[in-house]
């Protein structure tokens, strides 16, 4: 399902999951201060936009910690907030519940993105 499922993910939802992380990353950029901030959203624009197939870890120390702080406050609760509705209103429906659930793993990314890596 990882080809069929990202083409079909991309058209309806990714796309705007993907933007929306990429655009929290332009923000981020504009600081000198935010721009390891910045990359890693864009790293996971790219999951955000092909999810299926792909796994994700986490892990880190206090920095990390610290980075997950001050991303929730600014820019984490809304993501997931999107994420989480865009995967209730998937799961409405017995064939978008595999969507729906690759929406909830990124609404758990956006809350705490530092210290995680995609396998």
């Amino acid at each position: 399902m990882g080809c069929l499922g990202n083409l079909i993910w991309f058209l309806f939802g990714g796309v705007w999951q993907g933007l929306s992380w990429t655009l929290a990353g332009v923000l981020w950029c504009v600081t000198i201060i935010g721009i390891p901030i910045g990359l890693q959203c864009f790293k996971f624009a790219s999951l955000a936009f092909f999810p299926f197939g792909k796994e994700i870890q986490y892990g880190g120390g206090m920095v990390s910690t610290l980075a997950n702080l001050a991303w929730l406050i600014i820019s984490g609760i809304p993501l997931a907030l999107a994420a989480v509705a865009n995967g209730a209103l998937l799961c409405c429906t017995i064939v978008g519940i595999p969507f729906g659930l690759q929406c909830f793993k990124i609404a758990k990314l956006a809350l705490m993105p530092f210290g995680a890596e995609i396998v």
